[in-house]
């Protein structure tokens, strides 16, 4: 079990960019898929981007396509967002979640509820 803490958000023009980090602590980093997750007012929580444990293969939501890019530091136990071009759509608050031996396409299908628990997330702010 890896324990994950969200950071890096704030308030952004359209446009901008931001970059979002996931620390992990505990064991075994690099055995978990690491995803990404985005919940906009009134809205259910969404899967935004997921890495593979090596770094290798990564999958993202259509929305973000060629805007994000998600990677990972596995001596740092740290996943990362880079977003760019933002839009005001991209407004919510973003978290993390861990998978175990997985593959990120089944990350990208797995109903967000059916995860434990979550972190407190950080929020993103896109101004119009």
């Amino acid at each position: 079990q890896v324990q994950l803490v969200e950071s890096g958000g704030g308030v952004v023009q359209a446009g901008g960019s931001l970059r979002l980090s996931c620390a992990a602590s505990g064991r075994a980093f690099s055995s978990y898929v690491i995803g990404w997750y985005h919940q906009a007012p009134g809205k259910e929580r969404e899967f935004v981007a997921a890495i593979s444990g090596s770094g290798l293969s990564v999958n993202y939501a259509d929305s973000v396509k060629g805007r994000f890019t998600i990677s990972r530091d596995n001596a740092k136990n740290t996943v990362y967002l880079q977003m760019t071009k933002l839009k005001a759509e991209d407004t919510a608050v973003y978290y993390c979640q861990s998978s175990y031996l997985t593959t990120v396409q089944a990350m990208s299908v797995r109903p967000p509820h059916e995860f434990g628990s979550w972190g407190q997330g950080t929020q993103v702010t896109v101004s119009s």
